[in-house]
């Protein structure tokens, strides 16, 4: 009996979409007359802007962008603990700018994921505390409402409280949440409503949430219900 050799088997070929070319993020080259003005950046204007910005901003310099979102920041601080190294930070901060949040405070250890923030952290303002002694006295010499985000026995529903419009809002980390002294200096602290089963949560979704609801506020100019 002859040996015969197996037949290697054939390759699996790769899902369709990974044949499919990856769309460019941002704009190329600028087409046409060079535009006038010292907020342009004339590289970008050469070799395109790939940054992850809104057309407005397109081929602006970063310090430009910076500069113009100062002119109209909204009234609200946001500020996190991160105790434990959060992971929520960077996505937070993402959405901080995204609402046009004056500042985001980082209380306790200084350093924090940057993943989340998909490079938003260039254009958001970014303050440290160690301490909460040490927010609660900066926040208070702004004249600041110092609103906690979590589920406390005292908590009243977000949904139906007057939000401050020169406030700072307050989230724990993940898993303790806020801690006794943040709660003890609070004006407020405010609980999400939820219909499921789970008992919180995520902080950045939270954050989210607490966000939009002072947007709608002072923004829009709609009354809690």
């Amino acid at each position: 009996m002859t040996d015969h050799p197996q037949t290697p088997p054939l390759p699996v070929p790769p899902p369709e979409e990974e044949y499919a070319p990856k769309p460019e993020v941002g704009v190329g080259p600028w087409d046409g007359e060079l535009p006038d003005g010292d907020h342009w950046d004339h590289e970008l204007l050469a070799d395109g802007d790939r940054r992850n910005v809104v057309d407005q901003y397109r081929y602006w310099k970063h310090d430009a962008i910076v500069a113009d979102l100062d002119s109209k920041r909204h009234n609200f601080h946001i500020a996190i603990e991160n105790w434990q190294h959060d992971m929520n930070i960077g996505t937070v901060v993402r959405t901080a700018n995204a609402f046009l949040a004056k500042e985001v405070h980082i209380i306790g250890r200084r350093r924090w994921n940057r993943r989340g923030a998909m490079v938003t952290d260039r254009y958001q303002h970014v303050r440290h505390h160690p301490t909460v002694e040490d927010f609660v006295a900066w926040a208070q010499g702004e004249g600041l409402a110092i609103i906690g985000i979590d589920i406390f026995p005292d908590s009243v529903p977000l949904e139906t409280y007057e939000l401050p419009k020169d406030c700072v809002l307050v989230f724990g980390q993940e898993g303790p949440g806020l801690t006794p002294e943040v709660h003890d200096a609070a004006l407020a602290t405010l609980s999400i409503e939820q219909f499921g089963s789970t008992r919180s949560i995520n902080a950045a979704s939270a954050a989210a949430i607490a966000m939009h609801a002072w947007i709608r506020r002072h923004v829009f100019n709609q009354p809690v219900s």
